[in-house]
């Protein structure tokens, strides 16, 4: 008897070709083989998704790339793509999901409000995915939404490389938020810097009112590290209050550039001195920010692919994120 030999295919949806793209070509360079395939994605007249796969994939393990940032067609592209693979017959599907929309939201922080996340995880499962692979959630306990196995990256690691080649001295590191305590830590402990915390309240959906700065940051050369940018009122009021108490540099840190509303105009008049995003969205406002260095996680997404069909560990990806 024959016995088909195991391959996989990597597809990309519409929200971030660019990534998918440098992802495969990631996977080329060390396999020696390109593995991206051609998915066919069109809209109705009247906007419905269709979707057809160009090629057999019967057998195959498959890996489809699709963040689910806005617009909530992209997470409908992503679940109509994920049911294609399944009823052609495809032996695993990982969803890679570069940003995991809607993850900001939780839990019932407030009354009659979803717990959105946990549908989004619903919706991706009962699709028919295999398997999750993600990046720096907002909430790392949406990883217990999911009843299948849910791989987390984070992008410290490659954000740990840029640090280092600035050579800075006398560092602090500041979590703009509590909830952002984990991750600074992680920067404090590599650089040996000391942690800051800035004591923020929300009064309304994103609006953000900055009381208080815990921690010293005077003469200091800070990195201000967050998960997400997404208005940026946060993140440009931490700069101006770290400035302010004064904060000899500021160097801003953030995986998700989401920048919607006028984050832009925020981050072009704050006292930020350097940001650095990754690509997991694709957004073209990012070149309208000044000293912006966008920097590419698409080797560890093409490793974790890797590993994750060669049914190694993956924990090498991200060990330097430990406490």
């Amino acid at each position: 008897m024959n016995h088909q030999v195991r391959d996989f295919k990597v597809f990309a949806g519409n929200s971030n070709k660019q990534l998918a793209e440098a992802i495969g070509k990631e996977l080329k360079e060390t396999l020696g083989k390109d593995f991206v395939g051609h998915c066919e994605i069109k809209r109705f007249s009247d906007g419905e998704i269709w979707v057809k796969y160009a090629e057999n994939i019967r057998g195959s393990d498959v890996f489809i790339i699709q963040s689910t940032n806005t617009p909530s067609d992209n997470l409908i592209e992503l679940l109509i793509m994920i049911d294609a693979a399944r009823r052609a017959s495809a032996n695993k599907i990982t969803a890679v999901i570069p940003y995991f929309g809607y993850s900001r939201q939780d839990r019932k922080d407030q009354p009659r409000v979803s717990i959105t996340a946990k549908l989004i995880a619903n919706l991706i499962t009962v699709a028919g995915a295999d398997r999750v692979i993600s990046m720096d959630l907002h909430a790392s306990q949406v990883q217990g939404f999911f009843d299948i196995p849910f791989d987390h990256l984070y992008a410290s690691a490659t954000f740990f490389k840029q640090i280092e080649k600035l050579n800075l001295s006398n560092l602090a590191v500041v979590s703009p938020d509590v909830g952002g305590i984990k991750l600074a830590r992680a920067y404090a402990k590599k650089f040996n810097a000391d942690l800051v915390v800035i004591d923020k309240r929300r009064p309304a959906q994103n609006v953000t009112e900055i009381i208080n700065i815990i921690g010293n940051v005077e003469k200091k050369n800070v990195l201000l590290v967050d998960d997400i940018i997404d208005t940026a009122s946060t993140f440009s009021q931490a700069a101006h209050l770290l400035k302010e108490k004064g904060a000899a540099s500021i160097i801003g840190i953030c995986t998700h550039a989401v920048f919607s509303a006028n984050a832009v105009e925020l981050l072009n008049n704050s006292p930020i001195d350097k940001l650095f995003v990754t690509d997991t969205i694709y957004n073209p406002k990012i070149h309208e920010v000044k000293n912006l260095e966008l920097v590419s996680v698409a080797k560890t997404f093409a490793l974790a692919i890797q590993y994750t069909f060669e049914y190694k560990s993956i924990s090498s990806l991200f060990d330097t994120y430990k406490d």
